[in-house]
């Protein structure tokens, strides 16, 4: 009996010991996020370096975990494959949370509302609501929302996709296209800072942006919520809003 005590407690000491050597690994591991940092002002590249609001939102989130954050910037039609793929653990990049994504990913809980809107170019006067896109040939980004709304409302437009949002917006004010259908932030920034277009009145949907995360990674959608909820408490995701959206979309 007393044979099994002498070892039982230094076994159970040293198992003890391994969990906490592993939980304090698992607490300073890198998190591995994809995005397309080509969608200001939620993600894209100044100074060969990303940044925007997304980026800054999770690099927040790592520090409240103890993790950095390891980027890779993939086009967009990438993302949530990479997390499919075991090639990352979180994709970020205004992603709106759909049931489709949901059967082969995890989310957070909503950080952003967000929703589609219809940028024209300036002086367009034939294109004033959505019932006036019928028919017309209009740009989208691949891979996102916006392409399943126009098959699904608007069947006998043209759609014309690309692979990054610079390009999309470029079409319309080239006059290559009659239309851009994308998210707001990424519109109402484009047309703050470039100018020569304009955005048609109300939203063509209304959605919220989540952070996608690997089926296989619950903890980690857990661990994230509880980040965003601090960081709504202590008043840091208000700055970040504050800077990123001065002009609040509407």
């Amino acid at each position: 009996m007393s044979f099994i005590k002498h070892t039982v407690k230094p076994t159970l000491l040293a198992l003890a010991l391994i969990g906490t050597s592993l939980s304090a690994m698992a607490a300073g591991a890198p998190i591995k996020a994809v995005t397309d940092a080509t969608f200001p002002p939620m993600e894209f590249t100044e100074n060969q370096k990303m940044t925007g609001f997304d980026i800054e939102l999770v690099e927040a989130i790592g520090k409240k975990l103890d993790r950095p954050i390891q980027w890779t910037n993939v086009d967009f039609k990438g993302l949530i494959p990479s997390l499919t793929a075991g090639r990352a653990d979180i994709a970020v990049s205004a992603i709106y949370i759909t049931p489709e994504r949901q059967q082969v990913v995890n989310f957070t809980q909503p950080y952003l509302a967000g929703g589609l809107v219809a940028l024209v170019k300036e002086g367009n006067s034939t294109i004033n609501s959505a019932e006036d896109l019928k028919g017309k040939k209009i740009s989208v980004q691949t891979g996102t929302k916006s392409v399943e709304w126009l098959h699904t409302h608007i069947p006998d437009a043209q759609t014309v996709e690309v692979e990054k949002n610079q390009q999309m917006f470029n079409l319309v004010s080239i006059g290559r296209v009659d239309a851009a259908v994308t998210g707001k932030p990424a519109a109402f920034q484009y047309a703050r800072t470039r100018g020569g277009v304009k955005i048609l009145p109300g939203s063509l949907t209304s959605e919220e942006y989540g952070i996608a995360v690997r089926k296989d990674e619950a903890a980690l959608v857990g661990e994230m919520n509880d980040a965003l909820k601090q960081l709504k408490a202590d008043g840091s995701y208000q700055q970040l809003v504050d800077k990123w959206f001065p002009n609040p979309v509407k």
